[in-house]
């Protein structure tokens, strides 16, 4: 019981989050020392932040043909659009499903189907809130072209929101991921944004929560309408 206790509270920590670790847990020694009420608070941001780096496992479904979600959070938006034209994709409306990451989500961010890294794609941009629809144009991105094993192609697209400054990815043309891999994480609320295969339909609703790595946003082999959604 102690040790199922633990696991829930206990996460691994991403690798980028000790050094910030460190600067809060610091910062908040130095606060103590001043007045500690303001150590409290210190410590209660520290806490924050190594919830906010932590980077559990997850139980990935591996059927072929199954999109996970490539974040944790919210659908913000599910929508035709075109990729973004770095990747050099065909220049076609894709249904694009957008997840929608809060500062207390978790912001490692995987893959949502397997392949081949196609293209890595960053561009600058502005920090606007990433839950607007015009974010997916104008904010800072790094955007993936990944080919499926039939030949298709998707995008996968880290966009950074209000408060991140820093978009990081792991991956590199060439390399051969499975699905629900790791490939990388955005500091400080932000979005993901997946373009599907032209015909698939999303098996998820606007408004609905994800888990990476493990809840279903799409299914090649599924021929059923987009699903609704309503809150309940």
């Amino acid at each position: 019981m102690a040790a199922d206790l633990a696991s829930t509270v206990i996460k691994p920590l991403h690798r980028e989050g000790y050094k910030f670790l460190a600067i809060f847990a610091a910062a908040t020694l130095v606060l103590f020392l001043i007045w500690q009420p303001l150590g409290w608070i210190g410590l209660g941001l520290t806490v924050w932040c190594y919830y906010f780096f932590r980077d559990p496992d997850r139980v990935t479904p591996i059927r072929d043909g199954l999109f996970v979600s490539p974040a944790d959070g919210i659908v913000s938006a599910i929508e035709p659009a075109l990729p973004p034209a770095e990747l050099g994709l065909d220049p076609v409306p894709l249904t694009r499903i957008s997840v929608f990451m809060n500062v207390f989500d978790c912001h490692v961010n995987r893959l949502p189907i397997g392949g081949t890294i196609l293209a890595v794609a960053y561009r600058p941009g502005k920090f606007l809130n990433a839950s607007l629809d015009k974010a997916s144009e104008d904010n800072e991105r790094n955007a993936l072209a990944v080919e499926l094993p039939d030949g298709r192609r998707i995008a996968v697209v880290q966009i950074a929101g209000l408060v991140a400054r820093r978009i990081l990815c792991d991956v590199q043309p060439g390399d051969e991921m499975e699905t629900g891999q790791r490939f990388g994480m955005i500091r400080f609320g932000s979005r993901v944004d997946v373009y599907l295969p032209d015909g698939i339909a999303p098996l998820v609703a606007a408004g609905q929560g994800t888990i990476a790595g493990e809840t279903v946003l799409a299914d090649l082999s599924a021929s059923e309408d987009p699903r609704l959604g309503v809150v309940r």
